[in-house]
C-alpha cells in the first residue's frame, strides 16, 4: 500500500450543456487518451487533475474510500444530473494483489461526454484545502490547470504493428491447458482461466488514438476504454450502478461465428447446446450471484442462458440485475465482485493458485476491472477483456484467456484464444 504526505487539492467541478459532439475519440490526447465509449456514446477525458494510485490486497477498498473523501470535499454544478455528468474518475485496478503494476483513479481536467442525444463539458479545476493524510492508502498527483474547451485535432500517420508470442508461446500455452485438466480431474479444482500474451513496439510518437477508432468501428456493441496506456473492447460488464439499481452481464463460453448464416447459426446453437460451455458458464453466474447477493435483496437473472453475437465470436450470456439494500458504490461492488469465475475460476484460491503457477507473466490489468465513477458512487465498469497494455515507451502486451473444464482440449483453447486475440490484433495491425 502506498501513501503521500503531499497536499491534495479540492476540487471545483463545472458540468454545461453543449451542442451535440458527434465524435469523442479526435477530441482525446493523442499520447494519453481516456476514454469510455459504447455505441457511439460516453467520455472522454483531457488531462489529469487528481490521480489517485493503489495497490495490494485492499487496492479496490482503499480506492472506494478514498474517491468517497475526495468526492465529498468537491464543489460540484450539474444541472444535466445524468449518468457521467459532474465529477467523474476514469479507472483500472490489476488482476492480481500482487501485480507490478498500480490501480489507478483519474480526474481529468476536462471530460466531453454524450448520452441519450445530450452533450456535456465538465471542467474541473483543483484549489488547495484538502490534507492528503485523509486519502490513506492512495499515492496522490494533482494539478491545479483548469480544463479548456478541447478541440478536434487529426490523427497521426497510420501505422500496421505485428504482435508476436510473449512470455507463453503456443505450444507453452497447450502445456498448461493440458496440466488444468489434470488437476482439475484430480478434483483440486472445477475451472480455472489461463491466459497468454502478445507483444510488440509502437513507433516514436504513434497516435494512440487510432486503435481505439478500430476497436470503437468494430466492436459498436462493446466498451471501448483507454485508461493510462491500458485500452480494448470489452463486452463483458462487470457492474453497473445507477441510483441504486445494480446490473451486471455475465459472459462465459466462447465459439468462433459461420462462414455464412446457416452456419454462423449452427455454431450458435452448438454453443447453447454445450454441456461444457454450459458449465464453464453457469460457474461464472453463480461467482457474480454470490457477491452480489450480501448488497441486494432481490436479484433477477435470465432463465435460461443467451447467446450474443459479436463480430467474431458468440458467447453464453447471462443478465443479472437488483436494486441495492446496503448503499454501497460501484467501488464497493467491484471489490465483492473481482475476481469472478469469468476471469479466475472456481473455487477462486485454488484457480488463482494455479494461475499464478502456469502464467509466466503478471497480468497486469488484465481481466481486472475498467471503468468510472462519478461523484454519488454511481458507475459502469467492465471485465477489462480484448485488451492491451501500452507502456510510456511505446511497449504492447496483450492478453487473452480461456476457461478450462474437465472436459476442455488444448488445442480448442488455444484456438479460442487466438478469436479473442483478433480486436487488438486488427486493431494495431
Amino acid at each position: 500500500m502506498s501513501t503521500t504526505a503531499a497536499p491534495v487539492r479540492a476540487l471545483t467541478v463545472e458540468t454545461t450543456p453543449v451542442d451535440d459532439i458527434r465524435h469523442l475519440i479526435p477530441l482525446l490526447d493523442s499520447s494519453e487518451p481516456l476514454l469510455w465509449m459504447r455505441k457511439g456514446e460516453g467520455l472522454a477525458g483531457i488531462g489529469e487533475s487528481i490521480r489517485l494510485e493503489f495497490s495490494g490486497p485492499d487496492r479496490m477498498a482503499q480506492a472506494a474510500e478514498a474517491w468517497r473523501l475526495l468526492a465529498s470535499a468537491a464543489t460540484v454544478t450539474d444541472p444535466i444530473g445524468r449518468p457521467g455528468t459532474g465529477l467523474v474518475a476514469f479507472g483500472t485496478f490489476t488482476f492480481s494483489a500482487h501485480s507490478g503494476l498500480t490501480s489507478v483513479l483519474i480526474v481529468p481536467r476536462t471530460i466531453v461526454g454524450r448520452r441519450g442525444g445530450i452533450s456535456w463539458i465538465t471542467r474541473v479545476q483543483a484549489n488547495d484545502g484538502l490534507d492528503s493524510s485523509a486519502l490513506a492508502g492512495a499515492s496522490v498527483t494533482a494539478s491545479a490547470v483548469a480544463g479548456r474547451m478541447p478541440q478536434a485535432t487529426p490523427f497521426g500517420s497510420e501505422y500496421r504493428i505485428s504482435l508476436l508470442p510473449g512470455a507463453m508461446g503456443k505450444a507453452d500455452y497447450s502445456t498448461a491447458v493440458a496440466t488444468a485438466v489434470e488437476r482439475i480431474g484430480r478434483g483440486e479444482l472445477e475451472k480455472v482461466v489461463l491466459a497468454r500474451d502478445l507483444v510488440g513496439h509502437l513507433p516514436l510518437e504513434s497516435d494512440r488514438r487510432r486503435p481505439l477508432v478500430e476497436l470503437a468501428l468494430g466492436y459498436p456493441d462493446c466498451w471501448t476504454y483507454a485508461v493510462d496506456g491500458f485500452m480494448g473492447s470489452s463486452p463483458e460488464t462487470l457492474v453497473r450502478v445507477d441510483h441504486g439499481t445494480v446490473s451486471a452481464r455475465v459472459l462465459a463460453g466462447t465459439i468462433s461465428r459461420g462462414g455464412d448464416a446457416e452456419a454462423d447459426h449452427d455454431s450458435a446453437v452448438a454453443l447453447a447446446t454445450s454441456s461444457k460451455d454450459r458449465d464453464e458458464h453457469q460457474f461464472a453466474v453463480q461467482s457474480v450471484l454470490a457477491a452480489l447477493s450480501p448488497h441486494s435483496s432481490r436479484l433477477v437473472t435470465s432463465e435460461m442462458p443467451f447467446t450474443l453475437k459479436l463480430p467474431n465470436l458468440w458467447h453464453l450470456a447471462t443478465d443479472v440485475e437488483g436494486t441495492l439494500s446496503d448503499g454501497s458504490t460501484s467501488l464497493d461492488l467491484i471489490a465483492a465482485l473481482h475476481p469472478t469465475a469469468a476471469v479466475a475460476g472456481t473455487p477462486t484460491a485454488s484457480a488463482l493458485a494455479l494461475i499464478d503457477e502456469l502464467e509466466p507473466f503478471d497480468r497486469g490489468r488484465y481481466a481486472g476491472p475498467v471503468g468510472w465513477v462519478g461523484a454519488d458512487g454511481d458507475g459502469e465498469w467492465a471485465v477489462a477483456l480484448r485488451c492491451a497494455q501500452v507502456s510510456p515507451a511505446g511497449d504492447i502486451t496483450a492478453y487473452a484467456g480461456a476457461g478450462i473444464v474437465a472436459d476442455s482440449d488444448p488445442e480448442r483453447e488455444l484456438a479460442e484464444t487466438r478469436m479473442k486475440f483478433r480486436p487488438v490484433v486488427e486493431a494495431f495491425g
